[in-house]
């Protein structure tokens, strides 16, 4: 890392700190987006329309912009999304065309477009925050970042080349009434001494029966959805809330488009603990991570011998080991239930989204935290009010958002090489510093993945 990453890793996200603590690379570019007054509309182009866009970000975001471009390769989320967007600006009184494209290029064509939000499947993030920024936008994109290591470090590297501002979807390190933060001010203040163990239990992915082929949907461009996939036949059966299906939300399940549950719950668990263990620089993560796995279907070779059901692991132990002998555990049960169980020379507590557990948190109502010890893990004077609203000040600061993509990257290095280490089956001994597995010449091949041809990342590492 140059010594101008350093000093902008360690930028605040106070806006009004001047020019001298503004970030390395605070030109006039970004200037210009820095003097915006807290009242004037992003311009902001939507990239995925389904379910989990109008959750968040569109519900948080929408009072902060207009929204001129969406795009989807299902035109019935684009005609939903559009409708969403129609009625809301109609309501505000601003009269904004929303235009509407399969090809999310034509979104990124705009030079009029500040921010795009990407919620795509998993396996077109990377492809499309990459496109975005070159093409001078900020970027919210939804978690989990990458399908692979290597996109990560090409993420970094456009990132870096581009200067643009960029939030991940983790959206434990903000919402959830601030719990996970909590969690790690209270190891921060020492309250559990040395951290010795960490156990995130995540859930495992879910099985299902043989899902027969299926005529394409109308409106569904299933070879733009597959985008660098494998081409693949169109799989759908009726049952539950979302059938069973390789598309839309059962993605997750399938290791062709997303990493299972290590990734969608582990993109949230494993970057807290990285966090709360300062595992989460440059530099640092594991050493080696193993484990066991059981999968739907039987595996050679660390790939799926049967293509009609769900592939991701739906039961799993893994151990990943740190500097100085800590120890991850990346469960999919646990006595606790979902959430992270921290252990430490002087104490435990095991936190959630519902709740914070132990003797460590119930201590707190006599003896609290100091004061702003929330706020000093954020580099703020001031709480943000949500994820989206974090973004949209960085956006006019020109700031390090909270979710950020390095830490990112380095927690969801360890989700991956958790599956890289129970598809194989083998142990991996990882060098964090050159982010390189080195016992494994074959597994280490694994940081990439094929690309169909015309949908490859085309940024050298």
């Amino acid at each position: 890392m140059s010594q101008s990453r350093r000093d902008f890793l360690k930028t605040t996200t106070t806006a009004a700190a001047g020019a001298a603590t503004m970030p390395y690379w605070f030109t006039a570019e970004s200037a210009k987006a820095a003097v915006r007054s807290a009242n004037e509309q992003l311009v902001i182009g939507c990239i995925g329309t389904g379910d989990r866009w109008k959750q968040d970000p569109f519900h948080d975001i929408k009072e902060y912009g207009d929204f001129v471009a969406l795009c989807d390769a299902d035109a019935n989320h684009l005609n939903e999304a559009k409708d969403i967007v129609t009625k809301h600006q109609s309501q505000k009184g601003r009269d904004v065309q929303v235009e509407t494209h399969e090809d999310y290029r034509k979104v990124l064509d705009r030079n009029d477009i500040d921010v795009v939000t990407v919620v795509t499947t998993d396996h077109w993030h990377s492809k499309i925050a990459i496109e975005a920024m070159q093409a001078g936008k900020d970027v919210y994109c939804e978690k989990p970042l990458t399908l692979t290591i290597l996109e990560g470090k090409q993420i970094i590297k456009t990132l870096e080349a581009t200067n643009r501002v960029f939030q991940v979807g983790t959206q434990q390190r903000t919402n959830m009434n601030r719990l996970f933060l909590r969690a790690i001010a209270i190891i921060r203040d020492g309250r559990i001494g040395e951290i010795k163990k960490v156990t995130c239990d995540i859930g495992g992915s879910p099985t299902c029966d043989s899902i027969p082929q299926a005529p394409v949907p109308s409106g569904l461009n299933w070879d733009l959805w597959l985008g660098q996939a494998p081409e693949a036949e169109f799989r759908f059966k009726e049952g539950g809330r979302w059938g069973n299906s390789r598309c839309h939300y059962e993605f997750r399940w399938w290791y062709e488009y997303s990493g299972g549950k290590l990734t969608d719950w582990g993109a949230h668990h494993v970057d807290i603990a990285q966090w709360a263990m300062e595992q989460n620089g440059e530099g640092q993560g594991p050493i080696s991570v193993e484990g066991t796995a059981e999968h739907p279907v039987p595996f050679e070779n660390g790939f799926p011998t049967q293509d009609d059901r769900y592939n991701c692991a739906h039961k799993f132990d893994i151990t990943a080991m740190f500097p100085n002998g800590v120890e991850m555990k990346i469960v999919s049960h646990s006595p606790d239930g979902n959430g992270i169980l921290f252990e430490g020379t002087k104490g435990k507590f095991h936190v959630s989204r519902g709740r914070i557990a132990g003797a460590p948190f119930k201590e707190l109502e006599t003896n609290p935290l100091p004061e702003g010890a929330l706020e000093k893990l954020y580099g703020v004077k001031e709480l943000p009010k949500n994820h989206v609203t974090n973004f949209v000040d960085c956006v006019k600061s020109r700031n390090k958002p909270i979710s950020d993509v390095w830490s990112h990257h380095r927690a969801l290095t360890t989700c991956h090489l958790s599956n890289i280490a129970i598809r194989l089956g083998r142990k991996l001994e990882w060098d964090p510093k050159t982010e390189q597995i080195t016992n494994d010449a074959d597994a280490n091949k694994w940081q990439t993945r094929e690309q169909r041809k015309g949908f490859e990342i085309d940024v050298p590492v």
